[in-house]
């Protein structure tokens, strides 16, 4: 089954090839190589219903025991919040840092609603709670709080302020980073708004604000 093949057939035909597909995976089912072939020719829709399927015909949960089909057959919000589970119990906060700063902030707005959703506790919570404390805790609270203000415009002028304050409250002062500016700055300004500073810091100042 392609992508979106059960898109413009009748119903009774959409339930033989689910049952087709549901069928192929269960004779499969000892090789791991081959149902995921199978899973990765699905739409996200088309995987749910054949879950849903499998469940119906088999009786059993088809990704309960394989957590590559189990990140499969979610949508990628949810996939990216089990991600973030895990990272979390791992102690592995640049998978955290990847998530926010790689994903648009509609997404990583989904992401917290299918974290919370499932693992009924935020996101942001679960992050200002690692033990031990981790230098970058504060870091990934203020991205967090950059996502919510996905919704304004970028400005160059902005940028400018912001890129001119981190540079005099930093190197400017041969100080290194002042944190609470930059924790300040983080968790006002959109991640996009955070990305012009930074160039136009680089413009400026001739280098990256991390170098």
């Amino acid at each position: 089954m392609s992508s979106n093949a059960l898109m413009g057939i009748s119903r009774s035909e959409e339930s033989e090839k689910l049952e087709s597909v549901c069928k192929e995976i269960h004779d499969s089912s000892s090789s791991l190589s081959q149902v995921i072939r199978v899973v990765m020719g699905l739409s996200q829709v088309e995987r749910r219903k054949v879950g849903e399927t499998y469940m119906r015909i088999y009786g059993e949960d088809v990704i309960q025991n394989h957590e590559a089909l189990r990140l499969m057959m979610v949508s990628p919000f949810e996939r990216d919040a089990a991600v973030a589970r895990k990272a979390l119990d791992q102690h592995n906060v640049n998978i955290i840092i990847e998530i926010y700063t790689c994903r648009k902030s509609s997404h990583v707005l989904l992401i917290q609603k299918a974290y919370h959703a499932k693992y009924r506790t935020h996101l942001d919570l679960d992050i200002a709670s690692i033990e031990p404390p981790h230098p970058l805790q504060k870091i990934l609270l203020a991205l967090s709080a950059s996502h919510k203000a996905h919704h304004a415009e970028t400005s160059q002028h902005i940028a400018k302020c912001d890129a001119k304050r981190l540079y005099e409250t930093g190197e400017g002062k041969g100080l290194g980073i002042d944190e609470a500016v930059v924790l300040e700055t983080f968790s006002k300004r959109s991640v996009a708004q955070l990305n012009l500073t930074f160039c136009t810091y680089n413009r400026i100042y001739g280098h990256t604000y991390t170098r």
